[in-house]
């Protein structure tokens, strides 16, 4: 990576590997959170309006160790009823362990008991959101908000952490603060500190402020320098990752224990899949072709149709647009998805554009744009 990307210091990074082959061997190192084995370090990032149970289950099948569901209000789930319309939100199936829960809020209280409901859906972990950085979170005081707030931000992860079963870890996503302003940095280093302190067995640390939103680089050598300032703490880093190989040039250029794919995953779960091979030592595989596309495509649809019913159609436009972006003619797929309603439309689409198997292609990770939601990635 060169330092213009990432606003690196070359004297920060002198103890490092630099070389892509030498970093997948501490890439390879296995991760833990608290008493929970990971395994693979490169998982699946909380994406709101995204990582619902179809995609982690997705993701899961391709490779990834550990996913994390898309954030829910604390309210919200305190106020939830077990209704059929609703049931989706906290659904888990047992290929998914282990799977986290992140949560988001503006009181303590009804954060602790936010996370009592996740626990007792079945989540390994409880996950703090203090990094979504989308104007009308920031407006009711939650999200990337609290990073202003040290002492009611850790009164959070205190209320949170004594809630919550001693079994099961609790961990924060935090951005590097609300900006680059030196109180900022303090604001930030109080709560990283606190919530250590008070038995968080994790923190995701993006490499963004909160005012950058995903705009600009994400700054890998601030994670480099939390990871230093930590220690044998477990810190995981977000930013910036939208390839296998950039998965791998985190961990070797900051030392981080693991990375979270958040917009990198979405339409490519075989993000996971690469990242496993390349950590392994063997070649990257390619692109997949248009026949396995069309095959998670289809898989990925009907795996929403069984948890939403007939109403998942438009739903998954979104998907679809993600997923086109491996098509050698994205452009025209990516406007065939934008209109589908139901399955027969969706399918009609696949009968289109994927009939021949050919090669696909790898995404562009410059066509990621921020989609207005809590995507840390």
């Amino acid at each position: 990576m060169s330092d213009c990307r990432h606003g690196h210091n070359n004297q920060l990074i002198d103890s490092f590997p630099t070389t892509l082959h030498m970093s997948t061997t501490q890439a390879a190192t296995n991760l833990s959170i608290g008493n929970v084995e990971i395994g693979f370090p490169v998982v699946q990032a909380a994406l709101s309006g995204y990582s619902d149970w179809p995609m982690r289950v997705i993701a899961k099948r391709h490779g990834a160790s550990y996913m994390i569901c898309e954030v829910m209000l604390d309210k919200f789930l305190v106020e939830l009823k077990e209704r059929k319309r609703t049931s989706h939100f906290l659904h888990i199936s047992d290929e998914e362990h282990p799977v986290g829960g992140q949560l988001m809020g503006s009181e303590p209280d009804s954060f602790a008991e936010g996370a009592r409901k996740l626990v007792d859906a079945g989540f390994d972990i409880i996950d703090i959101n203090f990094g979504c950085p989308v104007k009308k979170v920031l407006g009711k005081c939650r999200g990337g908000y609290h990073l202003g707030q040290p002492k009611i931000a850790l009164e959070i992860v205190k209320k949170t952490r004594d809630t919550v079963p001693a079994n099961i870890p609790v961990t924060v996503k935090m951005r590097r603060g609300i900006d680059d302003s030196q109180e900022s940095r303090d604001h930030f280093f109080e709560i990283l500190d606190g919530a250590f302190s008070l038995g968080v067995a994790g923190i995701t640390v993006h490499g963004r402020t909160v005012k950058q939103k995903y705009i600009g680089p994400s700054k890998w050598d601030f994670l480099r320098e939390v990871k230093r300032h930590v220690g044998e703490k477990v810190i995981l880093g977000s930013g910036d990752l939208f390839t296998p190989e950039s998965c791998f040039e985190m961990i070797q250029e900051t030392g981080v224990d693991g990375v979270t794919v958040a917009r990198g995953a979405i339409g490519n779960p075989w993000i996971f899949e690469q990242a496993r091979a390349i950590s392994e030592g063997r070649p990257k595989p390619n692109p997949p072709g248009l026949h396995r596309q069309r095959d998670v495509i289809k898989e990925h649809y009907q795996l929403a149709e069984e948890i939403y019913g007939e109403r998942v159609g438009p739903m998954m436009r979104k998907f679809g647009i993600k997923y086109s972006a491996l098509h050698p003619e994205h452009v025209e797929v990516r406007k065939a998805f934008t209109k589908v309603k139901d399955f027969s439309q969706w399918n009609a689409v696949l009968d289109k554009w994927y009939a021949e198997d050919l090669p696909g292609v790898f995404p562009d990770g410059r066509l990621h744009k921020a989609q207005g939601s809590c995507e840390n990635g």
